[in-house]
């Protein structure tokens, strides 16, 4: 029976299971399930997250039993191990390790070969017949406790060790002989003492608990808190603490230690995959200390420890039915597994293995939907290298995230954050990458490194980003004065390279990078989460182009076409800038006239992309000023242009200015002041779809009036509309079914929706405008302080990113309510940016909304997220 916060794991006496992993964590609570299904587990306990949780609740003070029940777990430990921690005879050593319920590679901190001291050192000497690998385990134990523990910083053991191989003449770690390594922990022992006024802790005892510690303090340190913010981690009350006997990958060439995955990470093909070091211990993979072999060769070296790993991670993947990631250790020929959990992936590999796996029976196709996240789909939707681009690499590296990124050289997470604020695109380059570097990596378009394997840290990190990634790049050396090395050719910070992460290659300079096509097991995929979803996902457009890329990724018509957009291209500007400057409506109507051609033109590609698909366009919307230059240089110019006074044209701008724009004359305000606005853009749809009908295809136009605060401002314009439509009937002897409906972005409308409803056909939240007015923010200038508010937890999330559902979202009920309280047939959607954010979208489908409007490139994403609230919603 488990004591209250403590959980014991052998093969022959286990607390947990797998599903106890909110408490457990996900690392302990795979401990314990592993060790029920008689695999080789080094035995050992969970302290449960609940102790975290008081751990910080309390002023980091543990709960009364907890020391009680840690030793009865200790001692328990040494008599199934016949062992006692620290004994100078036959000592048990143990690792530290942390585990929360959610994997957080790299983030938290461990202590390997805990219970070395002095005199134990001497034990272990003697039971493994190598003086060299116990002096080595414990050089380790000194430099991993003294930075984790201690918190002296990593560089300065490391300026022993490099000092100390320096003097021998030996670049390797393995060259060190014993009397090196003695002399290295004294050395290490030294700065300790330097470091703290104190010696390195004898007590084993005292080294765990300080361990203990460690751990549960690295719950809050600087990139666990990163992480988590990165990957919307939220809910947990904290991480276990696992302590387990320590097996040795270090003992000789008979011993050795591995990270590998039952798929590749990468592509998600079904093969087995990963990479081992002999004679090392687990940080030496992970760190990118050494270059690590792949994992298929032990096949040759090691027959019998192959087909066992084989068989495990059958076993493991059967088990939990998903792709596993494993670490395992070699001790004297024997097979030990330290770890397992669902492995990281991109979003190339999360689709192959999910469709891979359902064909395999592992999943329902259901299964299948809920193990891709919405933001996978993104990764496969990243750039790769232009096929027709002819190009050389000056180096070539590991291929550990795929995708191809352009950007500057910058050396140090700091700058790639700096940069990036800037809105400079870069690529961190690093000897290797350390959880520190987290927020720079996540800056970063790319990430090149010149140690490290297909899983170290730079490449696992990269990989659950959907970064693309180089690692291991041997030609590459990093110099100390903000320059390197590739293939020894100089690179200063921001010289400009491009990174093949699919294949590994490095590239001077900047190449074109082009987008992926959706077909094979994506395309299956998406079939399968289109039977799930149950609303429509349109997407926001403004040209032909755009229409056929989403056309492409799944759209079911245009939620959102912005017509202002179409005004700045070429010549049309000053078209605008004319009618803005007439002096009566005959001078509006005039300069009109000139655009009409021209946004047929626009609208009539688009109809023709969308052919069947329903088409949402936004009459004009911001204010006029925008149209206009602002500076006396611009104005001089444009008066040349269109033949108009300097002087009446910098009266005109400035009359135009608003103290407040974004509130002030704009959207359905313009089109009521100078109808003549709606009546031309209202004959360029009809018109234009008439002329697309002419030629077989099906057009629906769909035309929105955007800003309406009143039912009257709303009736007002769909007068305006009608009468011009019906006008182009009588004249063509044509006609076509059209719908006229408003965004509602102003918060009164949502209270009035009732009464607008009356005369709409449809309704759009526009939620950009409608957050903005909700919360009385900016959005312009919003981003001064919102990053603050999010990280004071103000704030969950920036509202203009997520939809705020607790404000903003209640509004937009109470207008869904009201609107179909008089017409329960009345089309509601959505086409402001949260219409492709995956928890806004579950939000709209929840509403009661008919469709989601979104970019391009995040239509999968959508649909993705609509098919699994779905699924959750019929789970509940």
């Amino acid at each position: 029976m488990a004591s209250e916060y403590v959980y014991f794991f052998s093969k022959e006496n286990t607390d947990g299971k797998k599903e106890l992993k909110n408490i457990l964590g996900g690392k302990g609570a795979n401990l314990a399930e592993m060790s029920s299904l008689g695999l080789p587990i080094p035995p050992g306990f969970t302290i449960t997250t609940e102790v975290c949780d008081i751990f910080y609740k309390n002023n980091k003070s543990y709960p009364d039993n907890i020391k009680k029940e840690v030793l009865e777990n200790l001692e328990k430990l040494e008599k199934l191990m016949g062992k006692k921690l620290g004994d100078d005879k036959d000592p048990l050593l143990v690792s530290v390790r942390s585990g929360a319920a959610v994997s957080m590679p790299g983030m938290m901190d461990t202590v390997l070969n805990l219970g070395l001291n002095d005199k134990s050192v001497e034990g272990l000497a003697q039971l493994s017949d190598s003086r060299r690998f116990a002096f080595d385990s414990y050089r380790r134990f000194i430099q991993m406790f003294g930075n984790v523990v201690i918190g002296i910083d990593h560089g300065k053991f490391e300026m022993i060790l490099d000092k100390e191989k320096e003097s021998k003449g030996i670049s390797s770690d393995l060259d060190l002989k014993t009397e090196d390594l003695k002399q290295i922990v004294i050395k290490y022992k030294e700065l300790v003492r330097k470091e703290t006024g104190q010696d390195f802790p004898q007590d084993p005892i005292e080294q765990l608990w300080g361990s203990i510690n460690a751990v549960f303090g690295s719950w809050h340190n600087p990139r666990a808190n990163k992480y988590r913010e990165l990957n919307d981690i939220v809910g947990l009350i904290g991480t276990a603490v696992n302590i387990q006997s320590m097996v040795f990958g270090n003992l000789g060439e008979t011993s050795g230690t591995g990270v590998a995955f039952s798929r590749n990470p990468s592509n998600g093909e079904n093969e087995y995959y990963g990479e081992y070091l002999m004679n090392a211990q687990g940080e030496d993979v992970v760190a990118g200390i050494r270059t690590p072999f792949p994992v298929s060769e032990l096949e040759k070296d090691n027959p019998g420890i192959y087909k066992q790993l084989i068989d495990f991670k059958d076993i493991l993947e059967d088990h939990y039915k998903d792709m596993q990631d494993m670490e395992f250790t070699i001790q004297n020929g024997e097979l030990y597994l330290l770890q397992t959990r669902n492995g990281k992936r991109t979003g190339l590999a999360a689709i192959k293995i999910a469709v891979d796996m359902v064909e395999e029976g592992h999943l329902t196709k259901k299964e299948a939907i809920m193990r891709v996240s919405p933001n996978q789909l993104d990764q496969l939707l990243h750039p790769s290298i232009d096929p027709a681009e002819n190009y050389t690499s000056i180096a070539k590296g590991l291929p550990a995230s795929p995708g191809a990124a352009i950007g500057k050289i910058v050396f140090t997470a700091a700058k790639a954050e700096e940069m990036s604020k800037k809105g400079e695109k870069v690529i961190l380059v690093r000897k290797e990458t350390s959880p520190e570097d987290i927020g720079g990596m996540d800056a970063a378009e790319g990430i090149l490194t010149s140690t490290g394997g297909m899983t170290s840290h730079a490449a696992v990190v990269a990989r659950g980003m959907g970064k693309c990634c180089v690692a291991g790049c041997g030609e590459l050396v990093i110099k100390g004065d903000n320059t390197c090395e590739i293939s020894g050719k100089s690179f200063s910070e921001f010289d400009m390279i491009t990174l093949n992460g699919t294949t590994g290659e490095v590239i001077e300079g900047e190449l074109k990078l082009t987008t992926q096509e959706i077909s094979g097991d994506f395309e299956k995929f998406m079939e399968w989460v289109d039977e799930e979803r149950p609303i429509n996902v349109r997407t926001n457009a403004d040209t032909p182009k755009d229409s056929e890329i989403a056309i492409k990724f799944g759209a079911e018509g245009i939620g959102l076409t912005r017509t202002e957009h179409m005004f700045f291209e070429g010549d049309r500007i000053n078209s605008v800038r004319e009618m803005i400057l007439a002096d009566d409506k005959a001078g509006r109507v005039k300069a009109l006239k000139k655009l009409l051609p021209m946004q047929m033109e626009d609208f009539t590609g688009i109809f023709k992309v969308m052919n069947g698909f329903p088409v949402t366009i936004r009459l004009l919307d911001p204010p006029l000023h925008e149209f206009l230059p602002q500076s006396d240089k611009d104005l001089k110019e444009l008066a040349e242009i269109i033949k108009v006074d300097f002087k009446k044209l910098k009266e005109k701008t400035e009359s135009l200015h608003e103290f407040n724009p974004m509130l002030g004359h704009r959207g359905c305000r313009l089109a009521i002041t100078y109808p003549e606005i709606a009546e031309m853009q209202a004959e360029a749809i009809i018109r234009s779809a008439l002329n697309v009908k002419k030629d077989g295809i099906k057009v629906l136009p769909e035309i929105m009036i955007p800003l309406t605060g009143t039912e009257k401002e709303f009736v007002f314009l769909k007068e305006v509309i009608l009468k011009k439509s019906e006008e182009i009937f009588a004249e063509t002897g044509e006609s076509i079914e059209f719908k006229i409906g408003t965004m509602i972005e102003i918060p009164r409308a949502c209270l009035v929706a009732d009464k607008i409803a009356e005369q709409a056909d449809f309704f759009s939240f526009g939620t950009n405008d409608l957050t903005q007015m909700a919360f009385g923010y900016s959005r312009d200038d919003a981003g001064v302080f919102l990053p603050e508010y999010v990280e004071a937890g103000i704030l969950p999330k920036d509202p203009f990113q997520v939809l705020d559902q607790e404000g903003v979202g209640q509004l937009m009920k109470i207008g869904i309510d009201k609107g179909r309280s008089v017409k329960p047939e009345l089309k509601i959607g959505i086409c402001g940016e949260h219409g492709g954010e995956p928890s806004s979208v579950e939000f709209c489908f929840n509403a009661g909304m008919n469709y989601v409007s979104c970019s391009p490139f995040r239509v999968p994403i959508a649909r993705l997220a609509l098919a699994q609230a779905k699924i959750r919603k019929d789970r509940s």
